[in-house]
Parts: C-alpha cells; structure tokens; sequence
C-alpha cells in the first residue's frame, strides 16, 4: 500500500484527504518513483475546484499534482535507461504527483 492525495467533488482544499492506495506497478515505458517532493501549481488548484472542469474534465475520486521530484524505486519493461536509484524530476498527466508512489 502507498499513501496518495486524493478528493471526491470539486472544492477548496477542504476537500483533499490522504489515503491509502494499492502500490502502483509500472507497465512498459514506465517507472515507479518515489516521492521526495511534489507541488501545485495555481492551474492544479482550478482544476480541483471545478473552475477550468470545460476544459479539464475530472473523475472522481481524483489525485492531485502533476511536478514531483524523486528516486526510482522500480522500473517497467522499455523503460529507456533508467536504473533504480537515480534520482529524476518529473511530470505526471494523471493528476497524481502528490503521492508517495508515482508512475511516470
């Protein structure tokens, strides 16, 4: 199990709880990370209050965050280069960088 930032409905920060999650797996092409560090940016926060909903629909329940900087624990098949270890700095499309455990 890891621990994620997640929400259920749009809202202020009111809304974010931290939970458990299952332990992501990375598929081809990816790597697990974990986290040292995540943020938000002011885009994330409309995201998360409905403001920008038009534009970037959400399912819920949703993650939060995109940047993050951390070490690779795991890594999938073609993963490109990578090594378990190596510290990296990324950017996740899944709404999902304020998390322990990311796949990026």
């Amino acid at each position: 199990m890891s621990k994620a930032v997640r929400y259920d409905g749009f809202g202020g920060i009111d809304v974010l709880r931290v939970e458990e999650v299952g332990r992501p797996v990375p598929a081809a092409g990816q790597v697990l990370v974990r986290v040292k560090a995540a943020g938000i940016n002011p885009s994330e926060a409309a995201i998360r209050r409905g403001a920008v909903a038009d534009i970037f629909p959400s399912t819920f329940p949703s993650g939060q965050g995109s940047d993050l900087a951390g070490v690779i624990k795991e890594i999938g098949p073609r993963a490109g280069g990578f090594r378990p270890g190596d510290e990296v700095i990324g950017f996740s499309n899944e709404r999902a960088s304020q998390a322990e455990l990311v796949l990026v």
